[in-house]
């Protein structure tokens, strides 16, 4: 028993979760496209990002919660 690898199960969630969260995934996709030949720096796409993280978040959350309890 102690020789066996401990799994984390927010992986497994976030990849299931991933394919709900398309719309903020491709505003993001979008943003970096915008911003790329942006020279000095200023433009960035952390709003975007930060919104798709917070999608896969919320749908993660409840499950994995469910399974810790």
């Amino acid at each position: 028993m102690a020789d066996e690898e401990v799994v984390d199960p927010k992986k497994y969630y976030e990849d299931t979760c991933k394919p709900k969260c398309v719309r903020p995934l491709r505003a993001y996709q979008a943003c970096v496209e915008r911003v790329k030949g942006d020279e000095t720096g200023h433009k960035h796409c952390t709003g975007q990002y930060f919104d798709y993280w917070s999608c896969v978040d919320a749908c993660v959350a409840p499950k994995l919660f469910d399974k810790l309890k």
